[in-house]
């Protein structure tokens, strides 16, 4: 695939990335200094990483726990600053620990400099982290 050449191109091709569970590939649309923020993460969960490194780990466990199938009602919006999106979009598949159904819905504000996320505020509902088999992070003690 060529390289996608515009921030909704490169935010459409890591949702292709995490239906296909290719972890290290979605990782490596990654700036080396990106941040990814969750402003709602319930207590025990991270707020914020900073650098590929540790988003990368963050993610790498994530397919193991929910096997995602779509992303229906993906929506991207431009912003003024022409790197940067706001994405409102569902996520749904299964919890594979329990087999429960996933749906999150999200909106997320994404920046992209020189073909590289730099910046992913994602805003996910707190509460849908709280039934079993969602912790993929191990965040909660």
């Amino acid at each position: 695939m060529p390289e996608p050449t515009s921030p909704a191109d490169l935010y459409r091709h890591s949702l292709r990335l995490l239906l296909d569970k290719d972890i290290a590939g979605w990782v490596g649309l990654w700036a080396e200094d990106g941040v990814m923020e969750f402003p709602f993460a319930p207590e025990g969960w991270p707020r914020r990483l900073e650098g590929k490194e540790a988003i990368a780990a963050y993610m790498r466990p994530y397919p193991d726990h929910i096997d995602l199938h779509d992303f229906p009602e993906l929506r991207i919006h431009q912003t003024t600053d022409p790197q940067t999106i706001v994405v409102e979009m569902r996520g749904v598949g299964r919890l594979v620990e329990t087999g429960a159904p996933f749906d999150m819905t999200y909106i997320a504000v994404v920046t992209v400099r020189n073909g590289r996320i730099t910046s992913y505020r994602d805003y996910w509902n707190p509460l849908a982290v709280l039934q079993p088999g969602t912790d993929f992070a191990g965040s909660r003690r």
